[in-house]
């Protein structure tokens, strides 16, 4: 998987800050190759938030394995349905297949921050 550039990895802080600030949730995001089970990985970095953890929402994406994860905590998960997240998911997998991490990475942060904050 190729690095992120500086100006690439400011913009994902950039829209993560923004997310924050917009719904009232804590934002983070993972680009890498997970240790073990997809699933399992992505959620063990969304517990390891600690006592933000309910209030979270994590991306994961394994560009390598072509995989994308969304965890939401216990608060979070009242503001973003299932539906919602696999929405988006859908729509930042279709950016991904064309060659857009970085894009659908930010349209990713930031739908699930304007579905979060409509509710």
């Amino acid at each position: 998987m190729r690095a992120l550039t500086a100006a690439q990895a400011d913009d994902v802080r950039a829209a993560l800050v923004s997310a924050e600030r917009r719904s009232g949730l804590r934002f983070g995001a993972f680009l890498g190759t997970p240790v073990g089970g997809r699933r399992h990985f992505a959620e063990r970095l969304h517990a390891a938030l600690g006592a933000e953890s309910p209030d979270a929402v994590l991306l994961f994406v394994d560009a390598v394995g072509r995989a994308l994860e969304i965890v939401t905590g216990e608060n979070a998960r009242r503001r973003l349905s299932d539906g919602s997240c696999r929405l988006t998911a859908m729509s930042m997998a279709t950016a991904f297949s064309a060659g857009d991490l970085v894009g659908g990475l930010l349209y990713g942060i930031n739908s699930l921050a304007e579905q979060a904050t409509r509710q």
